[in-house]
């Protein structure tokens, strides 16, 4: 067996996943009339969120900092859950934003705004349909099915703030993959896979509906938000069980997102109940 050396882990070491181009991405997006305010990528970190978070509370960003890691030790989903991938193979970064025009109460709408977001940039850019699940995943199809390539995590930060990370599959390797249920664009026959123009894509898109969505002062309907999810979520006419804190569940079919960004779920007995992302432990077909 062949001993490891310390040079295997350069930045060259697999030339099928090169690393980003932080001064491209700077030039290509920290503008004076962009959203965005600086773009830092850095080599390994536990959590981009956790980063940015941390900046933020200490006053050390602006509004539309972004942070990119090429490998997340310690990459957090929903609920404290874990999102692990190899260095390079994916997108793993987080925006700083403080939509103070926004009332509070419709910021939970920032996810999903984010979910529009990431399926239209990669399906400009890396030419994969993609799908959203209520309220944080992104799906793409691979072999027929449909499988989970990303996931998105809002958290405050400070009292006018919030901090939005984005993990996605990009080169993932089917050995790679760390559920069997999981994807990555590769596998679902993506015909570009330059992490470059994908994460330049992305965040384009989020500046324009962030600017949309602002610009309504946070309101879905007007903004266009609140139809334009709806059209690309795969939860939607979908049978499903909500699984609640306290073993508690409901069971019945996805019928809509409400103007708070809850997934409305109709009940065998006819009842319509919201609900919404804070208090769900899981959302599964029924």
């Amino acid at each position: 067996m062949t001993p490891h050396n310390a040079s295997d882990d350069s930045r060259w070491s697999n030339l099928d996943r090169p690393p980003l181009n932080a001064a491209a991405l700077r030039r290509a997006l920290v503008r004076e009339d962009s959203l965005y305010s600086a773009v830092d990528v850095v080599q390994r970190t536990g959590s981009t969120n956790s980063d940015l978070v941390a900046r933020a509370v200490a006053g050390k960003a602006d509004e539309g900092a972004v942070l990119v890691a090429e490998e997340q030790t310690a990459g957090k989903g929903r609920l404290d859950r874990r999102w692990t991938a190899p260095a390079r193979s994916g997108l793993f970064f987080s925006v700083f934003l403080r939509p103070a025009e926004v009332p509070v109460a419709r910021w939970g709408w920032l996810p999903l705004l984010t979910g529009v977001a990431v399926a239209t940039g990669l399906s400009r850019a890396a030419g994969v349909d993609t799908a959203l699940k209520w309220p944080n995943d992104l799906l793409v199809t691979v072999a027929g099915e449909e499988r989970k390539a990303g996931g998105i995590l809002a958290e405050r930060a400070g009292a006018d703030g919030v901090v939005i990370g984005v993990g996605v599959n990009v080169t993932l390797r089917a050995e790679e993959l760390p559920v069997p249920q999981a994807g990555s664009l590769a596998l679902a026959g993506a015909v570009g896979t330059d992490r470059d123009p994908l994460l330049r894509a992305v965040l384009r898109a989020l500046e324009d509906w962030y600017g949309r969505w602002r610009g309504a002062e946070g309101d879905p309907a007007v903004s266009g938000l609140q139809e334009t999810y709806a059209a690309g979520c795969a939860t939607l006419g979908r049978t499903v069980r909500a699984e609640l804190p306290g073993e508690r569940s409901i069971v019945g079919e996805a019928v809509a997102v409400d103007g708070d960004g809850r997934l409305v779920i109709a009940t065998e007995v006819g009842v319509q109940e919201p609900v919404g992302a804070g208090d769900i432990v899981h959302l599964r077909p029924a």
